[in-house]
């Protein structure tokens, strides 16, 4: 199946608006991208034009997208390209780019974020997350002296 998937970064034009719907949560959003160039008659930066998208999000990504996004915050996100083709107030021809996330984030080049793993309610906190000692063998393995050899086979030498 070929898909258009696209990876804009811009900033959130309006607060999302968050669904619960027989399928799943559902969340969307409108983000502003607009283009930079050099203007060299100015010799400073300039905006150019502006492009809106509305953004979908499905399930956990909507739910979190939902509790984690504000107006004005600079976001980058990665989805489906969707060009829709509709008639409105009979007019013919009424376009509209949406794009079905996948991944939606802040974008760190402009600032900073706490992230928070968002728990789902039947999974229970892991209790030990402590790092292993990489410097010693587990107990009860064989020390790397100690190690077996195949008959017939020559050990392996590190130089």
């Amino acid at each position: 199946m070929n898909e258009t998937m696209v990876c804009v970064v811009g900033n959130m034009a309006t607060r999302p608006v968050y669904r619960e719907t027989a399928s799943g949560p559902a969340a969307r959003f409108r983000i502003a991208v607009t283009s930079r160039y050099w203007d060299r008659e100015k010799s400073a930066w300039a905006d150019g034009h502006t492009n809106f998208f509305t953004v979908w999000a499905n399930r956990q990504l909507a739910t979190n997208a939902a509790a984690s996004l504000s107006v004005g915050e600079p976001v980058i996100v990665q989805g489906r390209l969707k060009v829709r083709t509709e008639t409105r107030e009979g007019q013919q021809g009424w376009m509209s780019a949406d794009i079905d996330a996948v991944s939606i984030g802040h974008d760190l080049a402009r600032g900073t974020t706490a992230f928070r793993r968002a728990q789902r309610p039947d999974q229970t906190p892991a209790t030990d997350r402590t790092e292993p000692d990489w410097e010693s063998p587990p107990e009860g393995s064989p020390a790397v002296d100690d190690a077996v050899v195949q008959p017939g086979s020559e050990p392996a030498v590190v130089t």
